[in-house]
């Protein structure tokens, strides 16, 4: 804390990282940095993103919905005031309304709330309230050599092509330089920091002794371990013993009857390897916390931005789209060598000339128990883990909140944490209102009741009133589900229940219309009629 006597606040967030990867929610991997946060604070169960990186940092950073923010597909500009692909001038940023109250604030990792990825606008991280920023505006790309690196609004692409360096080894380090500096040039001041990585997005890029931790872990196959986790979320209380587990993706085989088993292994190893390499990051930044005293007045953190993805990289897949209409990879290796781009299961993913995905089946695995993936609105999109550690002022330690809740809520509890009013105009412009809830609350407590919850994405669509849930897999109807006796979406009762689905279709479109929301066959329309070729992992258009 800063002489304010405010808390500090550091959020992380991770990119297509499913709901029970991680060691605190039942995963294989070894996450002993953010098991240790868990089990000196708060896991939720209920709490959801909004499916797509994009939409979710933009709902994440204001406390408003995507829509809201121009920013309602990805940063791409599909003409009308929701789709432009840029934050825009009706939303404050966390740092934004932070930093009247004496804060300041840092972010080191991806932004991807941005359309222009060469030029600073007023829609990049400094002009937007950060203090100092080291990281990418583009939203994936290799982690050996990213584009877009900038430091400020410099370009530093160059300082990728020293020896050694790893992008998501830079974020955690730039994150603990930023505590580091404050201390000792601020440490009279509160600090903010986003930390934003984008491990495990794909490629699968890690490094050998981190592949290596996990040969054979994943040897018996995502049915026998989709049945393993959900034990361990039922064991832990993050999951009821009545969810049965949803059913392997029908698209995909049975283990037993897989081809190319050591490639696919491959695949799972390196994803882990990702999130390992991540959560090792994460331990420098606590240890940086601990050494210049900030550990226990900080409130730590840690999310995902939607569930894990189902993406295919096609071999063979246009370079020429990803390297140059899409700014996701480079042709070329730092030392001249070609990357081989695709899922092809004669080369293992890890390596730098390499440009592959996990695939559908592992998504699966991923977020089990639930059902989906990454696009969806089904819980597999958009069920993250969330972790709370505070010790100056969460006083439970290892305790599960079931209170739902969502993206927006983030930034409401920020600022009433921090005694922060949230702004009806900044500066000088009108700003929409804060659509989040404060989770303080729930600190002590499970909290009873909650205004209903809306998302929508290229159709994709749902509205959850307290225990009930409607979701629509478009273009498909609407289902309805009971999330306390069915959580894992496998029972739809909307034929037993019309006029529930009714009343609560209403509710949606009347947010959707409030929100900015376009149909999704007109945002089909204006990408045709802006010649907007869908990307390789997106189908019809969408």
């Amino acid at each position: 804390m800063g002489m304010t006597g405010k808390p500090n606040i550091v959020l992380i967030l991770n990119d297509d990282m499913g709901f029970s990867d991680i060691g605190c929610y039942g995963g294989e991997v070894e996450t002993p940095n953010l098991d240790r946060l868990a089990a000196g604070g708060l896991r939720f169960s209920q709490f959801y993103n909004t499916a797509r990186c994009s939409p979710s940092r933009a709902s994440l950073l204001t406390g408003l919905h995507p829509h809201q923010t121009s920013v309602g597909v990805l940063t791409y500009d599909m003409g009308p005031e929701g789709y432009a692909g840029n934050l825009n001038h009706r939303c404050v940023t966390i740092a934004e309304a932070l930093k009247p109250a004496g804060y300041r604030s840092y972010l080191s990792g991806k932004w991807h709330v941005s359309s222009n990825l060469r030029e600073p606008t007023d829609s990049w991280p400094m002009q937007r309230g950060f203090d100092r920023f080291y990281g990418t505006i583009i939203g994936a790309g290799s982690f050996y050599d990213p584009n877009t690196l900038t430091r400020g609004n410099e370009n530093i692409e160059h300082e990728a092509r020293e020896p050694g360096f790893f992008y998501t080894d830079a974020i955690s380090d730039n994150a603990v330089e930023f505590i580091r500096s404050h201390a000792k040039e601020h440490p009279e001041k509160p600090f903010f920091e986003y930390v934003a990585y984008t491990a495990p997005h794909w490629p699968l890029h890690a490094h050998d002794e981190d592949i290596a931790k996990y040969k054979g872990r994943f040897d018996k196959g995502w049915d026998r371990l989709r049945e393993e986790r959900l034990e361990r979320l039922v064991a832990s209380g993050l999951v009821k013993d009545s969810w049965p587990l949803s059913e392997r993706d029908p698209t995909q085989p049975p283990w037993t009857q897989a081809e190319n088993k050591a490639w696919l292994l491959r695949c799972m190893e390196v994803y882990a390897a990702q999130i390992d390499r991540m959560d090792q990051g994460i331990g420098r930044i606590l240890r940086a916390l601990e050494e210049t005293g900030r550990l226990d007045d900080t409130l730590v953190i840690f999310m995902a931005d939607n569930g894990a993805c189902a993406e295919d990289i096609p071999e063979g897949v246009s370079v020429d789209e990803l390297v140059n209409r899409l700014m996701l990879a480079r042709s070329h290796t730092r030392s001249g060598e070609p990357v081989h781009f695709g899922n092809n299961p004669e080369r293992m993913p890890g390596p730098e000339d390499t440009y592959q995905s996990y695939g559908q089946a592992w998504a699966n695995l991923s977020n089990a128990p639930f059902r989906f993936y990454k696009h969806w609105i089904h819980e597999g999109g958009i069920a993250t883990p969330l972790i709370f550690h505070w010790p100056a002022g969460i006083a439970a330690r290892n305790e599960v909140r079931h209170s739902p809740g969502y993206l927006p809520d983030i930034m409401a509890t920020v600022l009433d944490l921090t005694g922060t009013p949230y702004p009806k105009e900044f500066p000088g412009r009108d700003v929409a209102p804060l659509e989040g809830h404060s989770l303080k609350s729930a600190f002590a407590a499970e909290q009873p009741s909650r205004p209903p919850m809306f998302w929508e994405h290229e159709g994709n669509a749902a509205v959850r009133m307290g225990q009930w849930k409607l979701v629509r897999d478009y273009p498909k109807p609407w289902e309805l589900y009971d999330m306390e006796a069915d959580r894992t979406e496998l029972h739809d009762l909307a034929a037993g229940h019309p006029d529930r689905v009714r009343d609560m279709a209403a509710q949606y479109e009347a947010w959707a219309r409030r929100c900015g929301v376009i149909p999704r066959e007109k945002v089909l329309k204006l990408m045709k009629d802006l010649k907007a070729p869908p990307a390789f992992w997106e189908k019809d258009g969408s």
